[in-house]
Formats: C-alpha cells, structure tokens, sequence
C-alpha cells in the first residue's frame, strides 16, 4: 500500500508522496508513473511529485511528468509541494526546497501559495521557425523548464494539440523539447494563455 495525496494548482492536478523514509521500493519508477498517472484506469494526473529529505533546505522534490519523465521544474506542481510540505509538517509558511533547477523559495498563506522561483534564463524573442512549411515568429525561455511563446489573435480557435505538439518536438528545441504557449493580448494589462505540455503530450490548464 502507498500513500498519496491528490492536488490541483491552476488546472494542474498531481499526486505527491512523502518519500522521505525512501518507502517507495518500485522497481521500475518510470513505469509505476505511467500507471498511477493513467486516467480513467488509475488515480489518473498531470504528474507525481516525490517528497524527499535534504541536508540543504527543508526538502527535495523530485518531479515526474505523467509519461514518466522528470523534469526540473513545474510551478504549479511546485506550489502544491509547498502546501503539502506545510499540511504534513514537513515545513513551516516559509521554507524552501531542492529542485532540479534550483532552490525555490515558497511561501504558504492559508489557501494561496507564492513560489519565488528560479531567475528565467535563455531568453530568445522574434525568432523564426519553419513549422510545416510556413515561417512561425515565436520567443523562448526558461524559467526551470523551457517554454516557448507564439502571440496569437485567435486564441479560441487556435489548434493548440496540433500547433503544440509540432512546437513541443521542433528540430529547435530537442532533445529536450519544450512547452509551447499561445498567447492572446486582452489589453495592456492582460494576457490570456493555452498550453500544450511536454510530458502530459496534450494541452493543460496550467503549467
């Protein structure tokens, strides 16, 4: 039997164990993922989060994205470590925790939960890419994870699974890949945006 606890952050959901005992004897970690993360046959999420010690700061998190891939980084994952870490008592508001991009520092205020994360790095903006014949203007960042930005007028009807996917596994970005953003300019004050994910391979309500 394991323990797990089921958490959403903006549309993200994700399973977390406390891992910090080291109880959690899989054979093959990857594929025990893919199974826990499976909808509709399993607990079904975006990804499974590992609590683990650390000699540094409060904790370790190792991320997994639910085709078993882990990651450095997920800052809506990020934030529902933090309220676990706080509900379990693993951490005090204020802690800070072992990433594979660094250490971020989190705070927890009853319901609502800030991340200070890593500073974004690999900044690329108004680059060109040849996406199926046509010439696409996009930008690019990291911000523990990569992601990639294309503006957008038509939010709505953007073909985010399709236009995503083809982004997510561009020449460009491997071998790594990357999220791919699209984004819609309300005003000058606000942006609304859909994601395709890499490693949940389809569009999130989050990243």
């Amino acid at each position: 039997m394991i323990e797990f606890t089921k958490m959403s952050g903006s549309g993200n959901d994700f399973i977390l164990i406390d891992n910090r005992t080291r109880s959690l004897a899989v054979p093959d970690i990857t594929a025990f993922v893919q199974t826990v993360c499976t909808r509709k046959i399993a607990v079904g999420a975006d990804g499974l989060i590992l609590i683990e010690p650390s000699d540094r700061v409060d904790f370790r998190w190792r991320f997994f994205n639910a085709d078993g891939s882990e990651v450095e980084m997920c800052g809506n994952g990020g934030r529902c470590a933090a309220r676990f870490a706080f509900l379990k008592g693993i951490a005090k508001e204020r802690m800070s925790f072992e990433t594979g991009a660094g250490i971020i520092d989190a705070e927890v205020r009853g319901d609502v939960v800030k991340l200070r994360l890593t500073d974004p790095r690999d900044l690329t903006i108004n680059q060109s890419l040849t996406v199926e014949g046509k010439s696409l203007e996009v930008h690019s960042i990291n911000t523990g994870v990569p992601h990639v930005v294309h503006f957008v007028n038509d939010l709505e009807h953007t073909d985010v699974f399709h236009l995503g996917r083809t982004l997510r596994y561009h020449a460009q970005y491997q071998p790594a890949g990357t999220n791919a953003n699209f984004v819609a300019a309300v005003d000058p004050h606000a942006l609304e945006i859909r994601t395709y994910e890499r490693g949940v391979e389809d569009e999130t309500l989050g990243d």
